[in-house]
């Protein structure tokens, strides 16, 4: 990826690893609730793999660049669709996240995009409360090239009205679900603040727009 301009705030995401994995015991995620039935293994999912990328504020948009690079090979990448479409449950696999919340306001968004192309935006009103379909957008067109070396993402996404006002900054958290062979699933974040991969979290939406 090209390195930022001075009004691109560069990040690194860092895969999650418990207190017990380091000690070679498998703990449990937040994702797990969703997903109770997700085969357990014990090989090191993520590893051999790297995000980064850069985020800014425009006006009404905001626009993501993320950068996959490593063993490409291992990951699970789905063909791109030639029909993009809006669904639900794409972290079960290789899905590319951001989280966005207006500072000190308890309202926050999260944006899910997958590698075939489908996406979707959900509104929660609080912690994993509230969650319903974000109705302004009823499109959400996004770019992923596969390139010599790594996977490059490009969003530019329209801001929901409740997040326009240029006086009001923002908090972002940009994460990722990767799908490697044999099911591995690992969590990437700019920051993981508590003891299992949460998303959600508000004090993981680390970067302020």
């Amino acid at each position: 990826m090209k390195a930022p301009s001075s009004d691109w705030q560069g990040f690194v995401l860092h895969r999650f690893e418990s207190e017990d994995a380091r000690r070679g015991q498998l703990t449990p995620t937040a994702f797990d609730a969703a997903a109770p039935t997700a085969p357990v293994t014990p090989a090191v999912a993520g590893a051999g793999l790297e995000l980064s990328g850069a985020i800014r504020r425009r006006a009404g948009t905001l626009e993501l660049h993320l950068s996959l690079g490593g063993d490409l090979a291992s990951v699970v990448l789905a063909d791109p669709s030639f029909r993009r479409e809006r669904r639900d449950d794409l972290w079960r696999s290789t899905c590319f996240e951001l989280f966005l919340a207006a500072e000190g306001q308890p309202p926050y968004w999260e944006v899910n995009l997958s590698a075939a192309g489908h996406w979707n935006v959900y509104r929660f009103s609080g912690y994993r409360q509230g969650m319903e379909i974000e109705p302004s957008l009823q499109a959400l067109p996004f770019a992923l090239r596969l390139l010599s070396g790594s996977l490059e993402l490009e969003l530019v996404l329209p801001l929901p009205d409740d997040l326009h006002p240029p006086s009001s900054p923002l908090e972002a958290g940009v994460c990722a679900v990767i799908e490697q062979r044999q099911g591995l699933l690992s969590y990437w974040a700019v920051t993981h603040p508590g003891p299992v991969a949460d998303f959600h979290r508000r004090d993981g939406l680390a970067l302020h727009l």
